[in-house]
């Protein structure tokens, strides 16, 4: 394997981490204490096609690598973790499913205005008794003649408040929920769709999380990505590929909490030398960056293998578990390095701190990531 990245990703992550510290990096701790999603900055990233990182062109994309991809998404979350999370999830389970499983017809339709940005996706599968278990949605779409019309209510939607088309997850037939699930593109002006109150989150508090309500909510029947029943695998394949996106921003957040701590580090000083003279200073930067270059790794090897057409979704699992708990553990350290500063708001470590720890819940926690790579490890041949 040739470990050293080809020049059009050191492009891309010059460009991107360019364009993020510039107009993401003045606001970003703005952002996330008003917890404000920062439009400003959308507008900025239109014409630049973030919005479309991997869509084909034919649509408006960019027409992304997987590597270029996760680049983007770490950039991205270097700065902001709250708009590296918008980005991942509007291009890896908000537009992604419709390239994979729409209909020319439904490309054409839905895409061109998504890559654009002019409407933000969003994914919508987590209810009151819904999330880990897929099979366990009780949204209902009941079929009207052409038409579907929908009821339920989804929670914690990333994008929630900001998205203009939500995927949503429902079954056709509440006897047969497992056998009946379909996914259903409905755009926001869409009659009976409203968006609830915004989350007041412990972090990724620029990213307006909300609840979702659908009452009576009618869609046509050409709404619908595949056929009724092919919901499960429809999420299943959107979700491997959201995994690489939130390892990205998982990888992001460490690298920018590991950044802050090494400047940090060789500035503070103690018994009249820099800490980073100290032992025990060393030993936590040499674990951090050990950590973030296996993270990086094996997000890597999730995105090459995607790239060519493999089965991708345990080496998915194992990056997303891997970089959100490297992340979780290198702001811990980042914040413990920087002692009762790391522990203010003035510093930004304590924002790594609150965003990284979300990583390890959605997109499936790491109790999921476990059971898929354990279901991988078991039905290999010996």
């Amino acid at each position: 394997m040739d470990f050293n990245p080809c020049m059009k990703h050191k492009v891309v992550r010059k460009a991107v981490r360019m364009f993020a510290e510039a107009e993401l990096g003045p606001i970003a701790h703005d952002i996330d204490r008003d917890a404000r999603f920062p439009w400003e900055v959308v507008e900025k990233m239109r014409p630049l096609q973030f919005f479309g990182l991997q869509a084909p062109r034919a649509y408006g994309g960019a027409e992304m690598d997987s590597i270029s991809y996760a680049i983007a998404i770490e950039e991205v979350s270097r700065v902001s973790a709250a708009m590296g999370l918008c980005l991942t999830v509007h291009n890896s389970v908000g537009v992604y499913p419709i390239v994979r499983f729409g209909t020319e017809e439904q490309k054409r339709r839905f895409l061109p205005a998504m890559t654009r940005g002019e409407r933000i996706g969003a994914f919508c599968l987590t209810e009151a008794n819904a999330g880990s278990d897929a099979g366990g949605v009780e949204t209902t779409a009941v079929r009207d003649g052409s038409d579907f019309v929908l009821n339920g209510t989804k929670i914690f939607v990333t994008n929630g408040g900001c998205c203009g088309a939500a995927l949503i997850f429902a079954i056709t037939d509440p006897q047969n929920p497992q056998r009946s699930a379909g996914v259903f593109v409905v755009e926001k002006d869409t009659p009976g769709f409203t968006v609830g109150e915004i989350e007041d989150l412990c972090g990724m508090r620029a990213n307006p999380v909300s609840s979702l309500f659908l009452e009576e909510c009618r869609v046509p029947e050409t709404n619908l990505l595949g056929r009724p029943g092919d919901g499960i695998r429809i999420g299943l394949t959107a979700l491997d590929t959201g995994r690489i996106g939130v390892a990205a921003q998982a990888l992001g957040i460490a690298q920018a909490a590991f950044e802050d701590t090494v400047r940090y580090s060789k500035e503070r000083q103690q018994f009249r030398k820099p800490i980073s003279s100290f032992q025990t200073i060393q030993n936590y930067l040499a674990d951090m960056t050990t950590e973030i270059d296996a993270s990086r790794l094996l997000l890597y090897r999730a995105c090459a293998m995607k790239d060519s057409g493999r089965p991708f979704g345990a080496e998915a699992a194992m990056a997303k578990l891997y970089c959100s708990a490297t992340a979780t553990r290198v702001t811990n350290l980042a914040v413990q390095v920087h002692g009762g500063y790391g522990y203010s708001k003035e510093y930004d470590v304590e924002r790594y701190f609150r965003d990284a720890k979300v990583t390890e819940i959605y997109e499936g926690t790491s109790e999921i990531q476990r059971m898929v790579i354990a279901r991988a490890v078991l039905a290999q041949r010996t």
